[in-house]
């Protein structure tokens, strides 16, 4: 593991918030660019990231390094985990490598998938120190830790399935059961409280709800978000909203009432995994084909309402938002992390 310091460039981005549904004008505010270790030609290939609340640290998996990149929001310094295999793939005719590409915060652990070996490793989230793996059937997408069943959850979207790892003895993650999917599924959302995990079939345009103790599907919804399928999975606990990233908006539906759907927001094309900072019930939507990051507030209603726009770098995408409202974007292209900084209030 070696540590550097925090190298960033700023930009100015329009940004623009809204009084009640029109938005409006601001002042421009800044966005740092955090160069990644290791960036090539190609940029650094990114994914899922994660933000550890505890430890206020932002944990991105940077496949083609071999590393993993963890990034204290705090003191600005960048700290890397090497040493994670690799592999080289072709996809849409063109090859690639790819290592690790998702992250998701357990109980003082940090789980890490990996798409060169097939496999899910445990890192202590205090000393960055590796621990257990688990070895996949298939190359893992997603990965959600689900707190009331010391499981974490792992999309398999080739295999169509969800493996689901146990992770509730200390130093060991096996695999513990495998549910299968007649689509491919894609996001993940957790609501531990009423004990049900969310995620789409992203190639059949249906969003589920599945019981985590039956490891059953309880409900299908349609989102209706077209060929492209339904993408990332927010969830407002406290009023029993799911968030549904269709590629060009985001859509509330009613986890309570059979997943009506009660509202939605324009985005701009090419949204894939959002985030939702709850206590501020703000959705952060980074599009990254058009450009911008989307953030919105969401009522007692249901009802998304388009707070602040603010534009990014093409390929930004798959925002982690702190406590404090900083969004931490992907721009694998450019090899960097974007943040964008919380609108002064």
């Amino acid at each position: 593991m070696r540590t550097r310091a925090l190298v960033v460039s700023s930009l100015l981005v329009a940004g623009c918030a809204t009084t009640g549904s029109s938005a409006r004008p601001t002042t421009p505010s800044a966005i740092q660019s955090i160069a990644l270790p290791g960036a090539g030609p190609d940029g650094v290939f990114m994914d899922y990231i994660a933000y550890d609340r505890a430890h206020h640290r932002v944990w991105v998996p940077a496949g083609n390094t071999a590393s993993v990149d963890v990034i204290d929001v705090s003191s600005g310094r960048v700290s890397r985990i090497d040493g994670f295999p690799t592999k080289e793939m072709e996809r849409r005719g063109k090859k690639r490598i790819v290592g690790p590409s998702s992250a998701t915060v357990g109980e003082g652990v940090v789980y890490v998938g990996n798409r060169g070996d097939f496999t899910v490793c445990a890192i202590e989230a205090a000393s960055l120190k590796k621990g257990a793996c688990a070895k996949l059937d298939s190359m893992p997408d997603g990965l959600a830790y689900v707190a009331s069943a010391k499981e974490v959850w792992v999309t398999t979207p080739r295999e169509k399935s969800i493996v689901i790892l146990d992770a509730s003895v200390s130093g060991a993650l096996t695999v513990k059961t495998k549910m299968s999917f007649e689509g491919e599924p894609e996001g993940f959302a957790v609501d531990d409280q009423r004990g049900v995990f969310f995620t789409n079939l992203e190639d059949k345009d249906r969003t589920l709800e599945i019981d985590i103790k039956a490891h059953a599907i309880a409900k299908t919804w349609m989102p209706n978000c077209g060929e492209d399928g339904p993408k990332g999975l927010a969830l407002d606990h406290a009023l029993d909203f799911l968030l549904v990233a269709c590629t060009d908006k985001v859509k509330v539906l009613d986890a309570g009432h059979d997943g009506k759907e009660l509202s939605m927001v324009a985005t701009g094309d090419g949204v894939d995994n959002i985030d939702y900072l709850e206590a501020n019930h703000e959705l952060y939507a980074g599009a990254a084909r058009a450009a911008k990051l989307t953030v919105a507030t969401l009522d007692a209603l249901g009802k998304l309402s388009p707070k602040r726009v603010v534009a990014t770098a093409p390929g930004a995408r798959n925002a982690a938002v702190t406590d404090e409202g900083a969004a931490y974007l992907t721009d694998s292209k450019e090899g960097k992390i974007l943040v964008v900084s919380p609108m002064p209030k």
